[in-house]
């Protein structure tokens, strides 16, 4: 199975915490509208030092320690890292970017542009003059600083950074990887400790980030769905009966196979969302690590193929940022499984909204670059709309990580900029850690978490059932037809943040939750049910396009931002960061269900072809037997917020 939890699912040194250990590292939360990241303890917790330094507790991470130590760090190795600002009175940017996405707000809708945000709000430049002094003090080379202000980054040698940050770095043996991390809190000089909200990119930790992707089968370069692929729910029906407690559907008697892959059409109609709009004259933004060589001719063929326009180059933009790393590719994370992920991302949206441009904004490498690709988005204004199928798989992470990357949040609320994230695809992912934790970006504030659904659509392009995204698997006696239940496998992430605060904006919706309830929103996700894309792949006789279904939450962020562009059209204006608007407007949503039911699918044992045989299973839907914290019913729920899109989602203002 290849996890597509674009999540940058990054194995944090965190994760690997006993569970009593990690959860008692989040501050209790804080109480405010959207909750401060100013407050929390997510930025760089600091002590002086008699030496005129501050330590910035936290910033070692739990995986550098001595079991798993296994030597130095060589000192001439590069290494490169970004200084991150926090932003001047931080507190009333954080109300501005409040007040203008709060329908109740006379300042609702009156957008910062980005230069106006640097006016007010962006580290002075002294500020920024007095980091990189520091930094070529210590030998670094400065590489880049955002118009924003907002980092410095700089590049060096692991000598340098051991003399500069007062740390010895040593090499870690990592889930089966080497990787290198200082082995104690670094620090800086004191004089920068009002300034400086965290160093990211000393650790190797972002090596683990892996794109979010589920097509359920061999990790082989090509892949195919095995037949029977029916077009829609029930086309075509197994002989095998379904699992105890899952009965829910009567009708079929048996189990269906699982769907070809939904086209756009589909969902749409299934969504209750008109022809009348297409998204013209709006930008989504996708953000990624990589970039396929073949995206264009794919998706243009994909789009023939489903009856959509073709795209142009000058409506898909393939931006690289300035100020990433150019290292070489990240051998632990394979580029071809990101291209999967561009793929489906840009499918999505166009899918969605096909007249809309789409910008993909995408880092060489995967390593912790997808936070300047994000700045870049924002301080640029290249998009209303932005859509993240990436993140960590928990909120466990060291201190310094988190705040930057909010502050960038604010900003992008403050200019009308909606950012949209997948809430992951291990449902609370107690089945990974032994303990229920949210995944962030998507338990932050300032953003849209979407959650995911199995969709069952019908012959007339109808919503037949939908129901919250858990998953067990039932392997299948294709003689006796008997199946025996293996285990839970994945579902839409979810759950309660122990890092944010309940924000206002579900406080004031009647939601009464010990922190931030994740998700906001949900659309299809399910790979059972999932979406039909097309991609230039490499098969055992060749290298040519081809297609396939694929799901996760990486499927459900694009389709909702698609559809947040046809309302951001309608309405001749972005709505911005919409979570204050969905919550006063929860019947814009179809609200998700319990239904508990299952569908057959049937896998090549080689993932192409059957030379090698295939292999029968059942997979369940609304099944939470792995992520126990989970539950699917009436109103906001921990698997598909307030739900998915109605036929009144594009009656919103």
């Amino acid at each position: 199975m290849k996890e597509k939890i674009l999540a940058l699912l990054v194995i944090l040194s965190v994760v690997l915490m006993s569970p009593s250990a990690a959860l008692a590292a989040p501050a209790s939360p804080t109480s405010v509208f959207l909750p401060a990241v100013t407050t929390v303890s997510t930025g760089a917790a600091m002590t002086a030092q008699s030496s005129g330094n501050t330590t910035l507790h936290g910033s070692a991470p739990a995986w550098a320690n001595s079991k798993n130590l296994t030597g130095p760090a060589d000192p001439q190795s590069a290494i490169g890292f970004r200084v991150y600002l926090g932003w001047q009175n931080a507190a009333a940017a954080e109300a501005f970017a409040q007040s203008v996405s709060d329908p109740n707000s006379p300042m609702y809708g009156k957008y910062l542009t980005s230069a106006q945000f640097r006016q007010k709000f962006a580290p002075s430049q002294a500020e920024v003059n007095a980091v990189q002094s520091w930094l070529r003090s210590q030998g670094f080379d400065v590489v880049y600083t955002p118009q924003n202000n907002h980092y410095v980054s700089a590049q060096g040698t692991v000598a340098q950074a051991e003399t500069a940050f007062g740390a010895k770095f040593d090499l870690y043996k990592v889930n089966g990887k080497s990787v290198r991390s200082p082995s104690q809190d670094v620090s800086i000089p004191s004089s920068l400790a009002t300034v400086v909200t965290g160093v990211i990119g000393l650790d190797d930790s972002a090596v683990f980030t892996q794109p979010d992707i589920i097509r359920d089968a061999p990790p082989t370069a090509g892949f195919r769905n095995a037949p029977p692929l029916p077009d829609y729910w029930g086309g075509t029906n197994s002989s095998y009966a379904y699992p105890s407690g899952f009965t829910d559907v009567t009708s079929p008697t048996t189990a269906p196979w699982a769907v070809k892959g939904y086209t756009p059409a589909q969902i749409k109609g299934a969504y209750g969302i008109p022809s009348t709009y297409d998204g013209a004259g709006q930008t989504v933004a996708v953000i990624d690590a990589y970039a396929s060589p073949t995206i264009l001719s794919d998706v243009n063929q994909w789009s023939i193929n489903r009856g959509l326009p073709e795209m142009s180059p000058s409506q898909l933009v393939q931006v690289v940022p300035p100020g990433i790393y150019r290292r070489p590719n990240n051998r632990a994370q394979s580029p071809s499984g990101w291209y999967g992920e561009e793929t489906l991302d840009i499918e999505a949206v166009h899918g969605m909204a096909p007249a809309a441009k789409i910008v993909f904004v995408g880092a060489p490498n995967n390593y912790r670059d997808l936070d300047a690709a994000m700045n870049y988005v924002v301080d640029r204004q290249v998009a209303q709309i932005v859509t993240n199928s990436y993140g960590f798989p928990t909120e466990l992470l060291p201190r310094g990580y988190v705040k930057p990357f909010e502050d960038t949040l604010i900003q992008a609320a403050a200019e009308g900029i909606g950012v949209y994230f997948s809430s992951g695809d291990n449902g609370d992912e107690t089945s990974r850690f032994g303990f229920a934790t949210a995944d962030w970006p998507a338990s932050s504030p300032w953003v849209t978490s979407v959650g995911g659904t199995s969709l069952a659509i019908g012959a007339e392009n109808n919503r037949v059932f939908e129901t919250g995204w858990g998953t067990s698997n039932y392997n299948c006696n294709t003689t006796t037809l008997a199946c025996t239940r293996t285990g839970w496998l994945y579902g839409a992430g979810g759950g309660v943040s122990q890092l944010f605060a309940e924000p206002s904006y579900q406080k004031n919706a009647g939601l009464d939750l010990t922190g931030r309830g994740v998700p906001d929103v949900a659309a299809l996700a399910d790979p059972q049910m999932g979406f039909l894309v097309g991609q230039t792949q490499t098969f055992p006789d060749g290298v040519y396009y081809d297609e396939y279904r694929i799901g996760g939450t990486s499927l459900a962020s694009p389709i909702f931002a698609g559809l947040m562009a046809l309302l951001d059209q309608k309405a001749g204006k972005p709505h911005g960061f919409a979570n204050p608007l969905f919550y006063e407007n929860a019947s814009a949503f179809y609200d998700v269900l319990p239904m508990n039911t299952a569908v057959a699918r049937r896998n090549f044992n080689n993932g192409v072809d059957a030379t090698n045989g295939t292999s029968d299973f059942l997979r369940t839907f609304n099944d939470y037997s792995g992520s126990p914290t989970q539950f699917t019913g009436t109103g906001w729920d921990n698997v598909t917020g307030l739900g998915t899109p109605s036929s009144a989602f594009m009656n919103l203002p």
